[in-house]
């Protein structure tokens, strides 16, 4: 047995380092297990084809940065190393719309959008938010769609964590006097979501995580928890975790003790592992654990370029914003050159009720335009000829996810299951692709077997007025036991219809700021 810890925490993405940090400043020994390697700007990969340094897929020997999971309703796109999704999500920082704080299992529970407000701001100084100053050419195309539909009012630059400074200088800490690490201006090339190899990038390992580290607390990387087990019947004296390595061909176990664990690792992590533990040592977890869980009604849409001159890769991941109505927004996405890995997965846009009539659909587009799609799908630059078009929308549909012998499995709980084809975003797609003489294409698994794909997965471990109607309460402790508590996606208890990292973000600075200074 180690040393016993005050705070174990699991996982190091949003959540976990912003817990990390806090509770590190409050005087807690803290211990941070993550599951991925730690990485150096320098040792991301420089374009998605690196599969060994790009994807998570230990089975393969591929530890890096980016998860793909399919489910039978959707396939999910996550995060993975010291510093969780920050490390390839696209730096958007928004805060929904007021119906996001009143709707959901916490309506009511708090005056959420009052009550998360000054959080909204902390989080966005910590993670050196600031508006986006370079609009590429893919964001100006939205601007002209925007222009085309009316909507020029409703177009905008993001707020992105990124640190713009002069490009490629290097300068002490920016954000911190002093306390944080060097960082080097953005130099836009577009490459955030394969890992920022140029110190540009706000991700956690040089915020909240590194401040944390500053403070004492303790991360181990390339660490997976099997098991949680109480110590007394419903933790009240803390708990004991085993580990294993998630890297190494020995799976070499440790055990670790704990006063108080939060659980950080997203959907695809924590409520994994809380159905596998409400099995076997957590039996008095909620029957609404692995409910309410949500995408963002999003819809992914590759928009490619039969001109080779094109160059979407220009300007950070995503460099603007426009919003189509109430409840939808829209916002073009840009890898780096050289990225061209999801060409391998691509197929043309064709909507259908069946796999049949999506196939005929797909052969038809073929047909109709050999010499476009022939440019589209055999031309070289396809990154620099490509622009993702991400629509997303905070109109609800919920899935509950099961244990199964592959981890987990959705079914649909409430509403229409989520859609791979949402009629508006097909529109916004067709004028895109009119806009640069391209084609728009989706994943296979799309055409093939009708299942969205989304990069923001959410609940599951949703807030609730107690037990039989939540997993945690309204302070993110977990109903049933004590000292155990969820500060990651999985809490967020309602749709919130955008990039929700600063979100989660906020919620866990407002879970940390119940927890008093440790008592010396």
């Amino acid at each position: 047995m180690s040393t016993t810890y005050d705070y174990i925490i699991v996982g190091s993405g949003f959540g976990g380092s912003v817990s990390a940090y806090r509770l590190s400043q409050k005087g807690y020994n803290v211990l941070v297990i993550e599951k991925g390697k730690r990485f150096k700007a320098s040792e991301f990969p420089k374009t998605n084809w690196n599969l060994r340094k790009w994807l998570w897929m230990p089975e393969m020997r591929f530890f890096g940065i980016f998860k793909i999971t399919f489910l039978k309703h959707v396939g999910v796109l996550s995060g993975v190393g010291v510093g969780g999704g920050s490390l390839v999500y696209a730096n958007t920082l928004p805060v929904p719309k007021s119906a996001f704080f009143n709707s959901g299992s916490w309506k009511g529970l708090a005056n959420w959008e009052e009550d998360l407000k000054p959080h909204y701001a902390e989080a966005k100084r910590m993670l050196g938010a600031n508006q986006n100053p370079v609009l590429g050419t893919s964001d100006k195309i939205l601007k002209s769609i925007a222009k085309i539909n009316g909507l020029e009012e409703e177009f905008a630059p993001t707020d992105v964590a990124v640190f713009f400074g002069k490009p490629n200088q290097e300068v002490e800490d920016p954000y911190f006097e002093g306390e944080g690490p060097k960082r080097t201006g953005c130099n836009y090339c577009g490459a955030c979501m394969t890992g920022c190899r140029f110190n540009a990038k706000n991700t956690l390992d040089k915020n909240y995580l590194f401040l944390a580290e500053k403070n004492g607390a303790e991360v181990l990387p390339e660490r997976e928890v099997t098991l949680i087990r109480p110590l007394g019947e419903r933790g009240e004296n803390g708990y004991v975790l085993d580990i294993q390595s998630s890297t190494g061909i020995l799976k070499k176990k440790q055990t670790f003790q704990a006063k108080k664990v939060i659980l950080s690792g997203g959907v695809m992590g924590t409520v994994k592992l809380l159905l596998k533990l409400k099995e076997r040592t957590l039996p008095k977890l909620s029957v609404k654990l692995g409910e309410m869980v949500r995408t963002n009604n999003e819809s992914l849409i590759g928009i490619v370029s039969s001109h080779s001159k094109r160059d979407f890769t220009e300007g950070v991941a995503i460099g603007s914003i426009l919003h189509t109505d109430e409840n939808s927004h829209l916002e073009p996405v840009r890898y780096g050159k050289g990225s061209g890995f999801w060409r391998a997965l691509m197929l043309p846009l064709a909507p259908g009720k069946n796999v049949i009539h999506r196939l005929v659909k797909t052969f038809g587009e073929l047909i109709k335009s050999p010499v476009t799609y022939a440019k589209v799908l055999t031309k070289g630059k396809f990154a620099q000829r490509s622009s993702v078009l991400l629509f997303m929308q905070t109109l609800d549909s919920t899935l509950s996810l099961k244990s199964s012998w592959f981890g987990m499995n959705s079914e649909v709980k409430g509403g229409e299951k989520p859609a791979a084809f949402i009629p508006e975003a097909v529109t916004y797609a067709n004028q895109y692709a009119k806009e640069v003489d391209g084609k728009p294409m989706v994943v296979l698994t799309e055409t093939l077997f009708g299942i969205p794909t989304t990069a923001h997965i959410l609940g599951g471990c949703v807030i609730g007025k107690n037990i039989n109607e939540g997993v945690i309460n309204a302070r993110h402790e977990v109903f049933g036991y004590e000292n155990l508590m969820v500060c990651d996606g999985s809490a967020v208890s309602a749709n919130p219809g955008v990039n929700p990292s600063l979100t989660i973000t906020a919620m866990t600075e407002r879970a940390m700021g119940f927890i008093p200074e440790k008592k010396i």
